[in-house]
């Protein structure tokens, strides 16, 4: 079993255009999505064509492996950054088949509920996430803003259509307040909120960094302690973390050529004195 991720793919007529994430993202259709309604097409702020190509195609080894144990054949597997980005459009492909709708960019807010958005306080910003009607009501008994308690934002489908003149309501509110107040106040009522985190906030925040252990230390060789991130995926039995330091340039190079490559000592030799290695 083998892998190749590219740009476009190993076949169809863009096969050989380069391809970076960025092209990922423009033809994959991420960036006519991401941006404000008055601002130009925006990338992602991390290379994410290159961090979904690399979960598909990892997710397309293990099944290839799969398919080997059954069958004791070995394949390709093909993976390209704009298949990837496309595949992760959600459900706009979907609407676009079945109603022709080309979404355009919408800042933060989510088209299809509300609110679910960046709102403004007074010192910041702090993120709400209103996905159902039932959080709706807690959210309106918990902030007793008069305003909102109003039949045309009775129902999700009212508020994303009276997304424009409800925002202000609510700003109205969170502008008073500070960010930890809100967040508080709507997490106390299980109320989706947050605040909005820079990496230093991240590193610095005892459940992400600490509880979590997404932020360990690792002792490196002529170099001291280091920080490293920690695996996302926790599991009940096994604890995914670091082996061991990085490997130096070239460690290890002869494990892998003579053991995994069944190189022999010979043509290794020969390696070496060449300066190939």
């Amino acid at each position: 079993v083998y892998a190749s991720i590219s740009g476009f793919g190993q076949y169809g007529p863009y096969k050989e255009r380069a391809g970076y994430d960025i092209i990922g993202q423009a033809m994959g259709g991420l960036l006519s999505i991401t941006g404000w309604p008055d601002g130009p097409p925006t990338r992602s702020g991390t290379a994410i064509g290159d961090i979904l190509s690399s979960l598909f195609c990892t997710i397309g080894i293990l099944a290839a492996l799969k398919i080997r144990e059954k069958t004791g054949k070995g394949q390709l597997v093909d993976v390209s950054l704009v298949d990837s980005v496309f595949a992760s459009l959600e459900n706009i492909p979907q609407r676009y088949f079945a109603e022709g709708v080309i979404p355009s960019r919408i800042g933060n807010r989510y088209e299809f509920v509300y609110p679910y958005d960046s709102f403004e306080t007074k010192d910041g910003f702090v993120i709400i996430g209103i996905a159902n009607d039932s959080i709706w009501r807690r959210f309106v008994e918990a902030t007793r803003i008069q305003q909102i308690d109003d039949k045309k934002y009775y129902t999700n489908a009212l508020r994303v259509e009276n997304h424009e003149s409800l925002k202000p309501l609510i700003e109205g509110w969170t502008k008073k307040r500070g960010k930890n107040e809100i967040i508080d106040i709507l997490n106390n009522n299980g109320i989706p909120s947050s605040p909005i985190y820079d990496i230093k906030n991240i590193v610095g925040d005892e459940h992400i960094a600490q509880a979590r252990e997404m932020v360990l230390e690792q002792d490196q060789p002529g170099i001291g302690k280091i920080k490293v991130l920690g695996n996302p995926i926790k599991m009940s039995r096994t604890r995914p973390a670091p082996r061991g330091p990085a490997p130096r340039l070239g460690e290890n190079t002869e494990s892998v050529l003579l053991e995994l490559l069944e190189v022999t000592g010979q043509e290794y030799k020969k390696l070496v004195h060449k300066k190939v290695i």
